[in-house]
C-alpha cells in the first residue's frame, strides 16, 4: 500500500472532523457541505495517484494487474467527477463570499481562493489532455496541479 492511501486517509478524517465542528458552532452551514462534497470528489479522484504509486512500488504482477484493470474501469468518470468537484467547490467558494465577504487578509479565504483556482487549472488540464494533447508534459503538470492541490487543501483546512 502507498503511503498516499494513507495520506489521503488522514486528509479525509481531518476534513470530516472540520465539517462536524463547524456543522456544530454554526447556524448556516450549507457552505461547509458544499465544500465537503467537492472534497469528497477531488479526494476520489487523488486517490488514483494512490493506486499509481501502489503499481509502481509493488513487485506481485497479480496485484498490478488487478490495480491497472480497476483504475482503467474508473478512468472514464475520473473526468466528470473531477468537473463536478470544481462545480462544488465554486458553488462553495459563491456562498462563503456571499455569508463572509471578500477579505483577501482572511487565510481560510485566500487559501480556498488559491485551491479554487488550481482546480480550476487541474480540471482544464485534464479536459486539454483528453480533447487536445495527450503527452507527458500535460500528464505530468496535471499530477502536479493534483499535489499543489492537495497541499492547498490541507492548508484550508488548517485554517
Amino acid at each position: 500500500m502507498s503511503i498516499w492511501f494513507l495520506l489521503n486517509g488522514a486528509l479525509l478524517i481531518w476534513a470530516l472532523w472540520n465539517v462536524i465542528e463547524s456543522l456544530a458552532v454554526h447556524t448556516t452551514y450549507y457552505h461547509f457541505l458544499l465544500g465537503f462534497a467537492g472534497f469528497l470528489f477531488f479526494i476520489f479522484n487523488w486517490t488514483r495517484n494512490a493506486v499509481f504509486a501502489t503499481i509502481r512500488g509493488t513487485k506481485d504482477r497479480q496485484k498490478k494487474i488487478r490495480l491497472a484493470k480497476f483504475s482503467k474501469k474508473i478512468m472514464p468518470y475520473h473526468r466528470w467527477t473531477g468537473t463536478l468537484s470544481i462545480v462544488f467547490i465554486l458553488l462553495h467558494g459563491m456562498a462563503v463570499l456571499y455569508l463572509y465577504n471578500f477579505d483577501l487578509t482572511n487565510m481560510k479565504i485566500l487559501t480556498g481562493l488559491l485551491a479554487a483556482l488550481t482546480m480550476l487549472a487541474l480540471v482544464l488540464s485534464g479536459w486539454y489532455s483528453l480533447l487536445i494533447r495527450h503527452d507527458l508534459m500535460t500528464r505530468n503538470l496535471h499530477r502536479r496541479l493534483g499535489l499543489s492541490l492537495f497541499i492547498l487543501v490541507a492548508l484550508h483546512l488548517a485554517f
